[in-house]
């Protein structure tokens, strides 16, 4: 019996979410009194032992080529195969993309429980029940699994990452791997110094900004805060930004540390995707805009006169020129 982690990587490098789910699987793993075990999908160049940190105990690394771009049904099969061996009760994923592709192919292939956004350790006292949010955040849901098999994707930012001491075996894993179905013509990446998905910080804008050409304080501010920039729908289906900075209900779902929305009236679609970050902040000159009553600390004024001021104000407290 162990806890088996997916270890999601991307051009070889282990994605923060990942640590996360480490972490979490790896107290999973010390409340069913068992090890903590991972399995990381194709080439990496980061060292894995190192991951042993964290928590894990084992990584069984399955390198293949064809695992270099994924494919949710055949790294579905791959997976399956680790955990049927190693003898894995609980397995556990980031509910990102490719977390979101596999655990629910994975629970029907294993014929196991999942519970998909989880935000919390779950209750072993009293059998295994796990917390989530449902309504787009605004509830919680308490959902036990009775299955054999219990299969857990952790919401980003939802744990802490716990790094301690310790390494990790690294161990080749030789599985059944099936030809992908999938041809890859073209790879465009998105452009940007931190990935929205992962960042902590995120600066967002909306209409409020009146065009492309004022999208230069926000990029500013975010280069300032080491922050991913975003924006609401309306900026993205006017092409003013590109549609991979789109968050909300409609866009992507995320959970930074700190949210500042900029120019955003905070549309009930929009709030969705972006209602689970630790701390908002509001700037917007209209006092009623519905984006106040969910924010943290808000600002009433034009953003082009506060935006600056907020950035000029970030470089003198970290002594940037």
């Amino acid at each position: 019996m162990s806890v088996l982690i997916f270890i999601d990587t991307a051009d070889g490098h282990v994605k923060k979410a990942s640590l996360e789910a480490i972490s979490y699987g790896a107290k999973v793993a010390e409340q069913l009194g068992t090890i903590a075990e991972g399995v990381v999908l194709g080439s990496v160049t980061e060292d894995l032992t190192a991951l042993g940190k964290y928590g894990v105990k084992k990584i069984h690394q399955v390198n293949n080529d064809v695992l270099n771009h994924f494919d949710a049904q055949v790294d579905t099969k791959v997976i399956a195969q680790v955990a049927e061996q190693s003898g894995a009760k609980v397995i556990v994923f980031s509910n990102n993309v490719d977390g979101k592709a596999v655990a629910p192919r994975l629970s029907a292939r294993l014929k196991a429980g999942l519970v998909s956004g989880a935000v919390a350790l779950p209750d072993t006292a009293n059998g295994f029940t796990v917390k989530k949010n449902v309504f787009s955040g605004k509830a919680f849901a308490s959902i036990t699994i009775n299955t054999a098999i219990k299969i857990i994707s952790l919401s980003t930012n939802a744990y802490p990452v716990v790094a301690g001491e310790g390494t990790a075996e690294v161990v080749a894993f030789n599985a059944t791997i099936d030809t992908s179905k999938i041809k890859i013509t073209n790879v465009t990446k998105a452009s940007g110094e931190v990935p929205l998905t992962e960042a902590e910080v995120v600066v967002s804008a909306g209409r409020g900004l009146k065009g492309p050409e004022n999208w230069g304080i926000i990029e500013e501010l975010a280069k300032t805060l080491h922050a991913a920039t975003a924006c609401s729908r309306p900026v993205a289906d006017a092409h003013w930004r590109p549609h991979n900075e789109h968050v909300g209900q409609t866009g992507i779902a995320i959970a930074p540390n700190l949210y500042i929305a900029i120019g955003i009236s905070g549309a009930i679609q929009h709030l969705a995707g972006v209602n689970r970050s630790k701390v908002m902040v509001v700037i917007n000159k209209d006092p009623e805009a519905p984006f106040f009553k969910a924010a943290d600390y808000g600002i009433v004024g034009d953003a082009f006169e506060i935006v600056p001021k907020f950035t000029a104000a970030v470089k003198k407290l970290k002594g940037i020129a």
